[in-house]
């Protein structure tokens, strides 16, 4: 059999594919013909694969038609379809096999379709052969245009940057299919933005092909276009916009907003005084507007400091000024950029100055003296009145008002002061008692006496040998009984309070009398010391027990001065070893003595403290722990009251039978003829007799507060009322305690007139008990 094929058109134009042949379970049959063999396709499908335009407007669009490779004569062959979109999107002539396109088709969506064909026999409802595959291919078509993912852009550039700097690169999209024409293939164009701006066509990088200035315009508004089939006509476009921002780059210098200040400043301004600011401006922002201000003459007097927050230069004093040596002042200030690049440097050749005049307020000063302070020397006992020195004083100010002067701090009025400044002494000086003398010499105006200045005056008090040689201590010399000639017994030395201008040096010599007739002997060491020495052997204790020799002591003074110094020598008995040592141990035990016995009086005193307290702290605990220490004093007979009710007639436990049996002395009973119902103001009025119910109600409110305020105390349900029952009391006593002794014949019938509290007395004691017994 022969094979045959349909060839579809497309939009009346004839597409041209490869012929596909379905070899899976085909049958091959070698034909004999004249010019040799053939192949021969036996009941199979020949296929194409099949071609078709996205978004075709008609609907049923012819896609190409399938036919069985046997003869349908008998028209009995039914063609089905299946795969995707089978039935949805295309569907197939069931005689013809055409094959249709039912929808719009999308490439950008799909651009591939798989399907199957089977042929059934009709008549049978048998499949015919196998199935077979083939596709659906959908070509493209320019039906979209490009788009920048990214849009709108952003980008920061620094001003002032030369041409071609890359500032951004823009790239749009194209879902269009690249391999089919130019469909995909995007060229960028500058919409606005020019002359600054410049884009690269094919890549999209922005560039700069103009020098921009942030200070005159810091944004700039960019818009670029893009097109597919390289421009060509029937293309399409899209846009973006890109915001270019300037940086501030340090490409201006700060400016003077005037060219002169005005500024005053009073004399009595301290040093570091603020008296001004000045002010520069910068076109720059951030770091690039920092300022410096500087004072280009390098003054003395003033200084600037910038303040880093506001960017103002704080004009200071950095000396006091004085009106009278100069009241106004010409200082020229520069300002500049702390930090610029080298490259910027050409924009900051020449930096803005500024002229500051101040001017100095004139103020009434004090007066002020010639020198800081002030040294005289004068030499001690000079007389009263003697000249000590001179100081001046002037007023500053142009009036040059007379001063006064005054001394403020004086030891204890050596001093005095004229109104010309000279000091002289008020009495006598001693350099041993003072050899400094400090004083403060006030200087005040005449004219206005509160403008005070002060200085200090500072007197020495030169030496002269006015003061002769002294033992250097208190001796106290023993020589012993058995002592032999020569034995040295004391070394002395001498002090001299004046004070010499070479070493001080001491001669030693014993007065003339002591000399001829002394038992003791000196030797000059020459070394400001001297020894004495015994002149003999043996001395009495008895006999002569002191002895006093005069010692003469001369310094190398100008004039040289002597002095006489007695030493007492005491004779003692001395121990076996002979030494002055044993014999100078007497005298320490006896104030070693004395002193042990103040220790012991000490300690006796601090023992007797302590038991004190010690007996104090013992009581207060023992009188806490007795809770009631009235149960042992005798009171006499008592009455108990009780406010609890109990536990009715049988409860006998809220009555506490042991106080009622503690009374020490029987009253004698006397029989009760007093009606029951007075009984009740009988009772009270015993609580108000008596000499002694003052001290017993005071009594019972010192026994209350202890129970108040002891925490120790345990809580008891009963009230206890203590009242001293008074001497002949109408009604007689109320206690039981001296029932013991009661006669049998007395009538307690009264009883059950009392209550139910009575009750089981009025029982034990009434007229029923009485006939039982």
């Amino acid at each position: 059999m022969n094979c045959s094929f349909l060839l579809p058109f497309l939009l009346g134009i004839p597409l041209l594919w490869p012929y596909l042949m379905a070899t899976g379970n085909s049958k091959l049959e070698e034909a004999e013909h004249p010019g040799g063999s053939h192949w021969r396709l036996k009941r199979d499908w020949v296929w194409n694969q099949f071609f078709v335009q996205e978004e075709m407007n008609s609907t049923n669009h012819s896609i190409g038609q399938l036919k069985y490779g046997v003869d349908n004569e008998k028209n009995d062959y039914q063609y089905k379809l299946f795969g995707d979109g089978a039935g949805s999107t295309f569907v197939i002539d069931e005689k013809t096999g055409v094959l249709y396109a039912v929808q719009k088709l999308d490439r950008e969506e799909r651009d591939h379709y798989t399907l199957r064909a089977q042929v059934i026999d009709a008549t049978t409802g048998r499949a015919v052969g196998t199935q077979s595959e083939f596709s659906v291919r959908v070509t493209d078509i320019n039906d979209n245009e490009p788009k920048f993912l990214d849009g709108p852009y952003e980008a920061i550039v620094p001003e002032m940057s030369p041409e071609e700097t890359s500032v951004i690169q823009v790239t749009a999209s194209d879902a269009d299919d690249p391999s089919t024409g130019y469909n995909a293939h995007l060229v960028y164009s500058l919409l606005q933005g020019q002359p600054y701006f410049s884009i690269e066509a094919k890549t999209g990088i922005i560039r700069i092909s103009s020098k921009m200035d942030r200070e005159l315009q810091d944004e700039y508004w960019v818009i670029i276009q893009a097109k597919d089939k390289i421009g060509l006509p029937g293309a399409l476009s899209g846009t973006t916009s890109v915001l270019v921002k300037l940086s501030d780059v340090n490409d201006n210098k700060p400016v003077f907003k005037t060219s002169l200040y005005r500024m005053n400043v009073s004399e009595f301004a301290p040093t570091g005084t603020s008296i001004g600011k000045i002010m520069a401006y910068d076109n720059d922002i951030g770091d690039n507007a920092e300022m410096e201000y500087v004072i280009e003459d390098d003054s003395q007097t003033f200084d600037i400091i910038t303040n880093h927050e506001t960017q103002e230069g704080i004009v200071v004093l950095k000396k006091k000024v004085d009106f009278e040596q100069q009241n106004n002042y010409r200082i020229k200030a520069k300002v500049k950029n702390p930090r610029v690049d080298e490259q910027l440097l050409k924009y900051h050749a020449e930096t803005s100055t500024t002229i500051i005049k101040v001017q100095v307020g004139d103020e009434d000063e004090p007066p002020v003296f010639h020198l800081p302070h002030y040294v005289f020397e004068i030499s001690e006992g000079r007389p009263r009145g003697s000249w000590v020195g001179t100081v001046s004083a002037r007023d500053p100010d142009q009036k040059e008002s007379p001063i006064r002067y005054s001394i403020h701090i004086s030891g204890s009025g050596e001093f005095c002061i004229d109104d010309n400044g000279t000091i002289f002494t008020a009495s006598p000086l001693d350099r041993e008692v003072s050899a400094w003398h400090n004083l403060s010499v006030r200087a005040a105006e005449q004219d206005n006496v509160e403008q005070i200045s002060s200085v200090p005056v500072y007197v020495q008090v030169l030496d002269i040998n006015d003061n002769a040689p002294e033992f250097s201590d208190d001796y106290k010399t023993y020589v012993c009984e058995n002592a032999g000639s020569g034995q040295i017994i004391q070394t002395i030395s001498a002090v001299d309070r004046d004070k010499s201008i070479e070493d001080h040096y001491f001669s030693f010599n014993l007065s003339v009398e002591d000399t001829q007739n002394s038992s003791f002997t000196l030797i000059d060491n020459q070394d400001n010391t001297a020894v004495i020495l015994t002149n003999r052997t043996g001395f009495s204790l008895q006999e002569e027990p002191v002895f006093y020799i005069s010692i003469l002591i001369a310094d190398n003074g100008l004039p040289s001065l002597t002095s006489t110094n007695t030493l007492t020598i005491h004779v003692c008995d001395c121990g076996d070893d002979g030494s002055v040592k044993t014999c100078s141990d007497k005298d320490f035990s006896t104030r070693f003595r004395t002193e042990i016995a103040i220790v012991v009086a000490i300690l006796i005193c601090m023992v007797i403290i302590c038991g004190l307290i010690l007996l104090t702290l013992g009581l207060k605990q023992r009188r806490k722990q007795t809770l009631f220490p009235e149960k042992g004093e005798d009171f006499r007979e008592n009455i108990f009251r009780y406010d609890d009710e109990g536990g009715g007639e049988d409860d006998t436990e809220a009555f506490d039978i042991g106080e009622l049996k503690s009374g020490a002395i029987l009253r004698e009973r006397k029989p009760r003829k007093t009606p029951a119902g007075e009984l009740g103001s009988l009772y009270r009025q015993s609580l108000q007799v008596g000499p002694d119910n003052a001290i017993i109600r005071e009594f019972i409110l010192e026994k209350l507060r202890e129970a108040n305020t002891d925490p120790c105390a345990p809580p008891f349900d009963s009230l206890q009322t203590y009242a001293f029952e008074g001497t002949g009391s109408l009604a007689e006593s109320l206690s039981s305690l001296g029932s013991a002794s009661s006669d049998q014949d007395d009538n307690y019938d009264y009883l059950h007139e009392l209550g139910p509290r009575f009750k089981r007395l009025a029982c034990m004691f009434g007229s029923t008990m009485q006939s039982d017994n």
